[in-house]
């Protein structure tokens, strides 16, 4: 209880509970026993959302129907036996333990088994599986291939033991004794089936039979499952032999069926495929050889015909007139042929007459010559025209170079004059007063340059210091 007293409040002190404190893990863990003892195994239906793999290859995911939702995890092993691909939004059956993933504390269910809702495991595998091929193109016609007319060697690749096997061997006996038939024996249910029907079909398409026939009797799906295996049906596919699809009866339909280049709905009925009757195709080679004989008579009739109404002719009668007359012809034809030849003879002489001469007009020759003339005189003018402007330029340049000869430094000096510099500064001597005893002189003469040295100085009144 609560006391307040002068504005405070009293709280008393909280007694410790006689009963066991437990941590946050004992009571996760409790939760866990009583939910896997107390829930166990159960049966879920709901939708798969948020499905993801692990690397490890196990799968998470969460299942939900409109109002709730449970976290559901699935191993490895159990999800490897899947006969169908799991997606979002898939309506499924799953059979689980409840329990609690102790980490977060939520509780979730761990799945052990996963049917489809609505349909079975093994027909939506089915539908699944046919769509994608069935988009690759494996079930298209353009790549069937047709069966031999009489074959000689015949593959077979069923089980050695079952009806299949006997079905076809009683119906090519009673209709062609001797066809050779090659079995290649393997099993045709169990998880080993497929890879054997596999290396079956490979075996026998490499040694070269002329038409194969893959199948086996009837059964449930599950016991056809082998001829609806991806390999099985991509190797029926590949095959360069031709190959009858023979499993199962009338109603049951699989992906080989599809994949096969004709399907047969039971063994009987490939073997019968596979081999013509003997008397239908005797009768079928009389009817041709009946055929053959009557159309030789008529043409041999025709032909008797022909030859008599020739022999009535005209011609046979009197070959020499023939002979006469085809002789007159070609020699008409010959005389109007050489005049033909001499008319177009003449005419291309003429016009080989014509272009000789227009050759010589137009001669390469011819023109360089005149070219070349008239490049001589083109340079006789220009060296008249530049001895002239030469003359001219000549007459303009000599009063100029008299002036410049007039005025020049060195046509002073010429005259007896000479510039001295004082050495080493090299500066121009104007007055005697800027030199000094022994001080070196460069003089500058008309011709040519002396170096010396002051040895006495005169002023301009010619008195010596």
């Amino acid at each position: 209880m609560v006391h307040e007293t002068r504005g405070f409040v009293t709280i008393p002190s909280m007694e410790m509970p006689s009963t066991e404190i437990w941590t946050v893990t004992q009571l996760t863990r409790r939760v866990k026993v009583l939910l896997e003892t107390t829930v166990g195994q159960v049966w879920v239906a709901g939708e798969i959302s948020n499905w993801k793999v692990a690397a490890s290859g196990h799968a998470y995911f969460t299942l939900k129907d409109k109002d709730s939702q449970i976290d559901a995890v699935m191993f490895r092993g159990p999800l490897t036996r899947l006969l169908f691909p799991v997606e979002n939004g898939l309506e499924v059956i799953a059979r689980g333990r409840v329990t609690v993933y102790e980490k977060r504390g939520n509780y979730q269910i761990v799945i052990e088994d996963l049917q489809p809702k609505g349909m079975g495991a093994l027909q939506l595998a089915f539908e699944k599986l046919k769509q994608k091929l069935d988009a690759e193109g494996l079930f298209d016609e353009k790549h069937k291939k047709p069966l031999p007319l009489l074959p000689r060697r015949i593959g077979v690749v069923t089980s050695p033991t079952g009806a299949a096997i006997r079905d076809i061997l009683n119906v090519l006996g009673r209709r062609f004794a001797n066809v050779h038939v090659i079995l290649y024996p393997t099993r045709v249910q169990g998880e080993e089936a497929a890879g054997e029907i596999v290396a079956g079909i490979r075996a026998l398409d490499k040694w070269g039979v002329d038409v194969m026939i893959v199948g086996r009797g009837g059964g449930s799906l599950e016991d056809l499952w082998s001829f609806n295996e991806e390999r099985v049906v991509r190797a029926i596919f590949d095959a360069k032999t031709p190959i009858i699809s023979a499993v199962g009866h009338e109603i049951d339909f699989t992906l080989s069926d599809f994949a096969a280049d004709m399907r047969a709905p039971t063994p009987s009925a490939a073997a019968e495929l596979v081999i013509q009757e003997r008397t239908a195709l005797l009768e079928r080679i009389a009817l041709i050889r009946k055929r053959m004989g009557g159309a030789m008579s008529r043409r041999v009739q025709e032909s008797r015909h022909r030859l008599n109404v020739a022999r009535s002719c005209y011609v046979f009668r009197r070959p020499e007139e023939l002979a006469r007359q085809r002789r007159q012809q070609h020699d008409e034809l010959r005389m109007r042929l050489d005049g033909v030849m001499l008319e177009k003879a003449r005419a291309h002489r003429l016009r080989a007459d014509r272009a000789a001469h227009a050759l010589a007009l137009l001669s390469p020759a011819s023109q360089v010559r005149q070219a070349k003339e008239r490049r001589m005189a083109i340079q006789w003018r220009l060296a008249q025209a530049m001895t002239a402007l030469l003359e001219r330029r000549r007459a303009r340049v000599r009063p100029l170079l008299a002036q410049l000869d007039a005025l020049s430094p060195l046509a002073i000096l010429g005259r007896g004059y000479a510039l001295a510099w004082k050495l080493p500064e090299r500066a121009l001597v104007r007055a005697a007063s800027q030199l000094a005893l022994r001080d070196e002189l460069y003089v500058r003469l008309g011709e040519g340059a002396v170096v010396t040295a002051v040895t006495r100085i005169e002023d301009a009144n010619h008195g010596a210091s």
